[in-house]
């Protein structure tokens, strides 16, 4: 057996501690968190400084040049805020320019320049420390560790190598011009543990603390990532960067049971996992469903999430589109009468082959990481290029790819998510807190996220389900085989992963299950007319990657206890004291 094959062959325990925790998909930037907690910094300052250390050890899944958005939960107050730091298209892009060029698809192809919207996570960084940070550290202290990873370099881990070398001959096609710092020798990514240093994009990281948003959005940078878009028949400009702002949201809620789960609003797609728990609930409450006699991972328990994900699909990637463009009717998605109602569509013994969307108005979506502060503040924060390296376009001088956010808009006139100009996409990028509700507002009980494309609500619902339904501390939420909802396998010599970044129509749609689910259970899924593909070693990357941080009190001495877990389909580790 070799690394290549990915064996899941050790366990690891929850990570306990009383003061604060962080938990990362790289260790190193979960230690870069915990040293701005250590220097006065709160959840959010930390939370931005593992965005920006991942940026520089995982930059195939995250990175400035995309997006952000993070939930934060001020332990004073007993609330919680949202933060949307999704980019628009530019202004110039419309349906009948793409269709007056020949571009007549569904969607647009990955490596359109087209797929580039404005980048948010810049901003989004800024804004985090800005509206919810300490004031204790600014901008360059908190960006320190980072810049000292990329500057002085850092071992490439083993995950995070197979990721990078698979994206050599796409860097290289795609920046035949520009210096790529990401490839050794101009021509191939790191091996594990190999030191890499990425010193330009350490230069943009310090304008970005020096002269903050505008360093970014109006200056050399903005200028090369303009130029690097309009030369491959892009249409952004200088103004579409100069007008980015981040944006401030009330974060949307369900109640599920005695718990409260939240998730960012559209054009975020945390309303599926909302709405999948509220349908799962219904059948609970009308006694369709009594988990207390379904085991966990069974074939009956896995056709019930499958289902439940199903429907909740059909309606958000029909409703879900920028709210500031389209009305999406999210107050009706998640009334309970219309979830019962969806409910009523799964039947215990089949699949539902004729899922589509609902009407709901008649009634009346990358890394993600967690950190909890010794004040009780928790950031759950999701930075994200979409897919690996994003488009792969790199902006001359700058040391960081550009995102393809974009790829997630649908061609299709009048549809909410269509493509349009200064429209952001239906969004899959979604972290998530629970709380439980006091007399003086809500108390936190976990802060989370999985990420993975269409495969984040998903994973979301599971987790969940594993820790309130199955009571699994947070390490054993994450380490249990998924299932992941998505298009069947578009080629033999496709990677099975990328069937979800095109995940538009749930009426094809079959399930992907990791080894560890038993054949029976497979079995009893395919009886029920599921079609079903049982992935293993790296395939196992569909799945996504969590991270959890869960809140309890000691009975015994009053004190708080933070509990975290993360994903062992990623390199990372939570880290606490």
């Amino acid at each position: 057996m070799t690394s290549s094959s990915l064996p899941f062959l050790s366990r690891r325990s929850a990570v306990h501690g009383r003061q604060a925790m962080v938990s990362s998909s790289q260790p190193l930037a979960t230690q870069a968190g915990i040293d701005i907690l250590k220097r006065g910094g709160n959840a959010a300052d930390a939370a931005v400084a593992v965005a920006a250390a991942i940026a520089v050890t995982e930059p195939t899944s995250t990175g400035i040049g995309g997006d952000a958005f993070c939930l934060y939960y001020d332990a004073k107050l007993k609330t919680v805020r949202g933060l949307n730091g999704s980019g628009r298209t530019p202004q110039a892009l419309t349906l009948e320019w793409l269709r007056s060029r020949g571009i007549d698809d569904v969607v647009l192809p990955s490596d359109s320049a087209h797929t580039v919207t404005v980048p948010g996570a810049a901003a989004a960084w800024v804004d985090t420390v800005d509206w919810f940070g300490s004031g204790n550290l600014d901008l360059a202290t908190i960006l320190a560790p980072a810049v000292d990873l990329a500057e002085n370099g850092f071992p490439v881990s083993e995950i995070a190598s197979h990721m990078w070398r698979g994206q050599e001959n796409q860097l290289r096609k795609t920046n035949p011009d520009v210096v790529v710092d990401y490839l050794i020798d101009g021509i191939r990514g790191p091996e594990e543990g190999e030191i890499m240093t990425l010193p330009t994009l350490a230069k943009t990281f310090k304008t970005l603390a020096e002269h903050g948003k505008a360093g970014f959005y109006q200056g050399y940078i903005a200028q090369a990532i303009v130029q690097a878009v309009t030369s491959r028949g892009g249409l952004m400009t200088m103004a579409d960067l100069a007008d980015h702002a981040s944006q401030r949201v009330d974060p949307i809620s369900l109640d599920f049971h005695e718990y409260t789960v939240w998730e960012i609003p559209p054009n975020g797609q945390g309303i599926t996992a909302l709405m999948a728990l509220g349908i799962i609930e219904a059948l609970q409450r009308n006694g369709t469903v009594d988990f207390a006699k379904i085991d966990h991972n069974s074939g009956l328990y896995m056709h019930i999430v499958t289902e439940a994900l199903r429907l909740a699909f059909a309606d958000t990637r029909y409703y879900v589109g920028d709210p500031d463009v389209v009305h999406v009717p999210i107050e009706q998605l998640l009334a309970k009468e219309y979830l019962a109602e969806r409910a009523q569509l799964i039947d215990l013994t089949k699949r539902n082959d004729t899922i589509q969307k609902g009407y709901p108005e008649k009634m009346g979506n990358t890394v993600y990481f967690s950190v909890v502060d010794d004040e009780g503040n928790a950031c759950s924060f999701i930075n994200s290029t979409f897919m690996a390296f994003g488009s792969n376009i790199i902006p001359d001088g700058c040391g960081f790819p550009l995102h393809n956010r974009g790829c997630n808009f649908v061609l299709i006139e009048n549809h909410p998510n269509c493509i349009g100009p200064g429209k952001r996409p239906y969004h899959t990028i979604i972290p998530s807190m629970i709380t439980k509700k006091k007399d003086n507002g809500h108390e936190l009980e976990a802060c989370f996220g999985v990420m993975g494309a269409f495969m984040q609500p998903q994973g979301q619902v599971q987790v969940i389900l594993n820790m309130l339904q199955y009571l699994y501390n947070p390490q054993q939420a994450l380490d249990l085989p998924r299932l992941c909802v998505a298009p069947p396998k578009q080629s033999t010599n496709k990677d099975v992963s990328t069937a979800a970044y095109s995940f538009t129509d749930v009426s094809q749609s079959v399930v992907y299950l990791e080894e560890g689910v038993s054949a029976e259970a497979v079995e009893e899924l395919q009886a029920m007319g599921h079609t079903c593909y049982v992935l293993q070693g790296h395939a196992r990357s569909m799945m996504g990657r969590g991270q959890i941080i869960r809140s309890k009190i000691d009975p015994r001495t009053g004190q708080r206890v933070l509990t975290a877990g993360s994903d062992p389909r990623g390199d990372g580790h939570a880290c606490g004291w």
